[in-house]
């Protein structure tokens, strides 16, 4: 049985006094939720004040993104020792954001995942087409893609150790959200393909939608088959509506 995992992306936003009034909020309700299991990953540079603000508690954090280099001169970047000195135990890897906006290959997506690994830390692999991509039904070509360079590098059984994240890129931030069943179809396919090498690891991979899922459309994502939780954007900035998230869950 795969425990459900909904995982807060707060991208670039927060503030030290909105970040302690959220995570006030979500340590109040995180009780009523019954099996899921919560993460939030904060800007890093708030990584210190989320740590000790959940420390003794049951909820989970990490980084939205590190470095393949240990150490040295990599001005702005952050490495998975300097996560885990704070007690991560999640970082967010290949966030379409970080594919488009940084250029980021899947082969260096590949490296972080790896990294992230050696480091201790468990990488939550983000996978997902364009609407450009959709359209052209490109939609498993692009996902098989993306999966492979990983799974490449670091091996079908190593992927026991991965969270992967389900995220159609037109439906991040535009308010479109694929059906369930739109959603379902791709989780499926993600599990099919890890199955073809090692059946075990697919049965336990937990893997996120993480299209613009709400309070109100939650329970019917994640009411689907193969769609073990969530990665939430805007939704997980507060905390009623990231809590009703998780307790849709379970």
């Amino acid at each position: 049985m795969r425990q459900p995992l909904v995982t807060g992306n707060w991208k670039m936003n927060g503030s030290k006094q909105s970040i302690a009034d959220l995570l006030d909020g979500l340590k109040q309700g995180v009780g009523e939720v019954n099996s899921a299991e919560l993460a939030v990953c904060p800007p890093a540079i708030y990584i210190p004040q989320v740590a000790d603000s959940l420390a003794n508690t049951p909820i989970k954090w990490g980084g939205q993104n590190l470095s393949v280099e240990n150490q040295g001169a990599f001005t702005g970047e952050i490495s998975g020792d300097m996560l885990t000195d704070f007690n991560a135990r999640y970082v967010i890897v290949g966030h379409s954001e970080r594919r488009s906006l940084y250029g980021e290959t899947d082969t260096l997506v590949a490296d972080k995942v790896a990294k992230a690994l050696a480091c201790g830390l468990t990488p939550i692999l983000c996978v997902g087409e364009l609407l450009s991509e959709r359209e052209a039904e490109q939609t498993e070509s692009v996902v098989n893609r993306q999966l492979d360079a990983v799974v490449a590098k670091i091996g079908i059984d190593t992927m026991a150790q991965v969270v992967v994240a389900y995220e159609p890129v037109w439906a991040i931030g535009t308010g479109k959200t694929a059906t369930p069943e739109q959603a379902q179809d791709v989780h499926a396919f993600i599990r099919q393909r890890i199955a073809v090498q090692n059946v075990q690891v697919a049965d336990g991979l937990r893997i996120l939608y993480g299209g613009s899922m709400k309070a109100d459309n939650a329970a019917d994502l994640m009411a689907q088959p193969d769609i073990d939780g969530g990665l939430i954007g805007g939704a997980s900035l507060k905390a009623v509506e990231f809590l009703a998230i998780c307790k849709a869950a379970g």
